[in-house]
């Protein structure tokens, strides 16, 4: 965060726009960090094992790794139909319509790519992935609702309750860098 809170601690000098502001900030940076990419071909890898299970239908595929991922990936439209595409264009998959939607199923030679690819399922990774950064994402999200608390008590609260919040402020900054000072 590139704006620091002045000297005489978190509150000294900000008005209540300021807080939100800063308040604001951080939420977004902390946001930035949480979240799960997924590495190339990973859309492919993942519509020839779920088709390898079941014909589904483009937004079948979706919400299956959106599910099988616990919402950490979602891939998109525009990420799921063409590689639906070029799989059909590849000879790996045959598209049927009914009821005014395709529906997606492996051929012959898409059952032998989704086997020689079946060892590793991208949710798998999605899920160990996120596993890992949702570990680090308690701390930005305990860090977002002090924020809010203090803008909250900033608001609303009478001058001696803002000065007792200024007072546990500090003490919790301390005591944080304290954290950080043990061996």
């Amino acid at each position: 965060m590139s704006q620091s809170f002045p000297a005489g601690g978190f509150g000294a000098g900000l008005n209540t726009d300021s807080m939100w502001q800063a308040m604001e900030q951080l939420k977004t940076v902390f946001e930035k960090r949480v979240g799960t990419r997924v590495g190339k071909g990973e859309v492919r890898t993942a519509v020839l094992a779920l088709l390898a299970e079941q014909p589904m239908h483009g937004y079948q595929i979706i919400r299956e790794i959106e599910e099988r991922t616990a919402g950490t990936w979602k891939p998109s439209a525009g990420s799921v139909y063409p590689t639906l595409q070029l799989l059909a264009d590849e000879g790996l998959v045959n598209a049927e319509e009914s009821n005014g939607r395709k529906t997606y199923s492996l051929t012959e030679s898409g059952r032998e790519e989704a086997s020689a690819v079946s060892g590793s399922t991208p949710w798998a990774a999605a899920a160990e992935s996120q596993s890992h950064s949702s570990k680090f994402a308690a701390l930005p999200k305990a860090g977002v609702e002090l924020a809010q608390a203090a803008a909250q008590v900033n608001r609303s609260g009478s001058p001696e309750q803002i000065q007792q919040a200024i007072i546990v402020l500090d003490d919790a900054r301390r005591k944080l860098y304290a954290i950080l000072a043990q061996d």
